[in-house]
């Protein structure tokens, strides 16, 4: 490859990656819709929407946790559930996202979440990391220590030795993880918990509102 296509390519990658950030929101309200759809022509499974629970609500709590954990280019977090993946936040949303995808049983709610994951999420993650390197010279040892998404089984543990010495004040992620209900609030995270109440409203009631709309007005 050309030094002329390495640039070009290199231009695009991130132009891309500017415009993934800027749609990742409207890209969740298109998909909220496409579910409100599903929803009022879909007849709701309660077995499976049980099921849904068990993606749903880890989800939560895991992005809950992780956003009264960070504190947002101010420093690397290392500790709280940041000790098992480093995208905590994005692995919350997956199984949220999924989790009503199965709820629904529909292949067109998990073909959005599956592309619109790919397309957006995964170029918004390595700009993210580009920035963290470039802040923080001690994140390449925390990558090594930490995967980029699927979680590891144990937290990884950082104490006063070489791993972590380049400015990053001491932290052992097997102590208290720091959450803040403060920066919980500030974050905003609880829309997330009022976006699935909404959403699990909608998937139960709606269809059976708009029946009996439609079969009034007859």
């Amino acid at each position: 490859m050309s030094e002329h296509s390495s640039a070009a390519k290199a231009i695009s990658i991130e132009w891309w990656r500017k415009v993934a950030r800027r749609i990742r929101v409207p890209l969740g309200f298109v998909t909220a819709g496409l579910f409100l759809v599903e929803c009022a022509r879909r007849i709701p499974h309660e077995t499976a929407i049980a099921w849904s629970l068990v993606l749903v609500l880890p989800g939560l709590a895991l992005r809950a946790a992780a956003s009264g954990t960070v504190k947002k280019n101010l420093e690397l977090t290392v500790a709280g559930p940041y000790a098992f993946t480093r995208n905590p936040l994005y692995l919350g949303s997956a199984l949220i996202a999924a989790g009503f995808a199965l709820a629904l049983f529909s292949w067109q709610v998990a073909l959005v979440i599956v592309v619109g994951f790919a397309v957006i999420y995964i170029p918004v993650i390595l700009s993210e990391e580009q920035f963290l390197r470039g802040a923080f010279p001690e994140f390449d040892a925390y990558c090594r220590r930490v995967p980029r998404f699927f979680p590891r089984l144990m937290p990884a543990k950082f104490h006063e030795t070489n791993e972590l010495q380049s400015g990053l004040a001491p932290v052992t992620s097997d102590a208290p993880s720091g959450f803040s209900l403060g920066l919980y609030l500030k974050h905003r995270e609880y829309n997330a918990a009022l976006g699935a109440a909404l959403l699990y409203f909608n998937l139960l009631y709606l269809r059976p509102v708009l029946e009996r709309i439609l079969h009034g007005t007859r």
